[in-house]
């Protein structure tokens, strides 16, 4: 499978407990949405799918790769976006994707032929020469999502990737993102924003470190609408008058 795959994956820090047993899988062409409110254990999930720790225990397959057994066969085949951007400011789009395919061993013309392909996968070709300062958020962020598809991964990985967006922006990136996961690519898009996940779009609903949910949007949203049901497995008053 060239996929994403997360076997009963557990994280401690100290004494609390950020994931518990957490357990789901991400296929090749489907748009994943890890939803959760603020807390739940999305960023920690996606510091362990990018090797910056490691699970106390279970396993994550990357395409194949086991994370711990194989790290750099399996980083290389992972695209990723923080939530906090980490771009240069005062350098072109095409000069940080270039410095970014060279990381990836991509250079010369390959490099060249990469970095295009990526940006107009982003609608982003016209901006290639411009300098990152100048670039408002939205073109900021596709220019981000450009870079993780250099190197051609298998897997891409967005953690809040529309923080800080206006709605319109916020549209156009979640828009951009299903249609590159049309082409084939696994994609996990953490959010706390219902409005961003498609009734077509897989769920993975974490709460306090658990997989809640785990099933088509369409699914979960029942009669009651994905809103309602996504507060009927988060609310924290609910559950304390349980």
């Amino acid at each position: 499978m060239n996929g994403l795959e997360i076997n009963h994956v557990s994280y401690r820090y100290g004494e609390r407990k950020a994931l518990d047993d957490v357990s789901f899988q991400v296929e090749p062409g489907r748009f994943c949405a890890l939803l959760g409110p603020n807390g739940a254990g999305k960023s920690t999930l996606f510091a362990l799918l990018t090797r910056l720790i490691v699970a106390d225990e279970g396993a994550i397959q990357v395409a194949g790769f086991d994370i711990a057994r194989s790290p750099r066969a399996a980083l290389a085949r992972i695209g990723v976006v923080f939530q906090q951007p980490t771009l240069d400011l005062d350098m072109t789009v095409r000069r940080n994707l270039r410095y970014f395919a060279g990381l990836h061993g991509l250079s010369g013309r390959s490099a060249a032929i990469a970095i295009d392909r990526a940006l107009a996968q982003l609608g982003m070709a016209e901006r290639a020469d411009e300098v990152v300062r100048s670039l408002n958020g939205g073109h900021r962020r596709r220019m981000e999502i450009a870079r993780a598809l250099v190197h051609q991964p298998d897997i891409l990985l967005l953690d809040e990737a529309t923080v800080g967006l206006d709605a319109a922006a916020r549209q156009a990136i979640t828009d951009h993102v299903h249609e590159l996961a049309g082409t084939g690519l696994a994609v996990l898009w953490a959010t706390h924003l219902v409005d961003e996940v498609a009734m077509a779009d897989q769920v993975v609903v974490l709460h306090r470190g658990r997989v809640r949910s785990d099933g088509p949007a369409g699914e979960l949203a029942g009669e009651s609408g994905l809103a309602k049901a996504f507060l009927a497995m988060t609310d924290e008053s609910m559950e304390a008058g349980a």
